[in-house]
């Protein structure tokens, strides 16, 4: 379980205090929980608080009732944290086996390496010495970051909106990826988003409107007056008009 505890974050802004994340109180103890919202709403950011690649200027986190506030990024991975970039990043150099071999922390065979491009629909042997470079599409390194993840198997795998910058068809992979995700792994998934399909197959969705939580509840809860424009659709944009 995520708790955070009266989690603030602001930012030096022309000479004055922005606050982005205020004073949040929440625990987030669903297997697959979806956070929504207006852009700059704070919804990456609470994501990179999560991950440790950014601290809360008050307030703190709890993972699993560990204080993990001061922990760096590679402390909270130890601890079972992974983080989906918004924007995947390249790695010139490197293989898509050796970031499988090195997200998944011991010594696998090609054929597990493969197996799990072949989880996210990656035909194995086309991308599996392939570099990591300009080469790849977006929505190509989406899906071999989400088999690093999976080859993980950490106990919270956040996803910062990685719907961005894809095809409709990589989208329709993703949304299959998931669903497989939350029916086989016993871990948790955390999913910044505005698609209308990945609020349909979440267990619980989070509002977040202007640093703070408008609402949160179970799918069944939040998710219809989404639809329906009761819950600020204003302010969600295109939260609530998803094609």
């Amino acid at each position: 379980m995520l708790e955070f505890q009266n989690v603030s974050y602001n930012v030096s802004e022309d000479n004055s205090e922005k606050e982005i994340i205020k004073n949040i109180n929440v625990k987030i103890d669903g297997r697959f929980t979806a956070i929504t919202g207006p852009n700059g709403g704070g919804k990456s950011t609470m994501a990179k608080l999560i991950a440790g690649i950014i601290k809360p200027t008050g307030g703190r986190i709890l993972f699993d009732g560990e204080d993990i506030t001061d922990m760096s990024i590679t402390d909270r991975a130890r601890k079972g944290i992974s983080y989906g970039f918004q924007q995947p990043v390249r790695f010139k150099g490197l293989t898509v086996n050796d970031l499988i071999t090195m997200a998944a922390g011991r010594k696998i065979d090609i054929t597990e390496a493969c197996s799990y491009l072949s989880e996210v629909g990656l035909c194995a042997k086309d991308y599996i010495a392939r570099e990591v470079n300009a080469s790849l599409s977006g929505g190509e390194l989406k899906r071999i970051e989400i088999a690093m993840v999976i080859a993980r198997g950490t106990a919270l795998s956040v996803f910062d909106e990685p719907e961005a910058g894809i095809d409709l068809w990589s989208f329709k992979s993703l949304i299959k990826v998931f669903e497989n995700m939350y029916k086989k792994q016993g871990g948790s998934i955390l999913i910044i988003t505005h698609q209308e399909r990945i609020l349909e197959i979440a267990d619980r969705i989070l509002v977040l409107n202007n640093g703070a939580i408008e609402k949160y509840g179970t799918r069944e809860e939040i998710f219809p007056g989404l639809m329906k424009g009761d819950i600020a659709c204003s302010a969600l944009t295109k939260a609530c008009d998803i094609d």
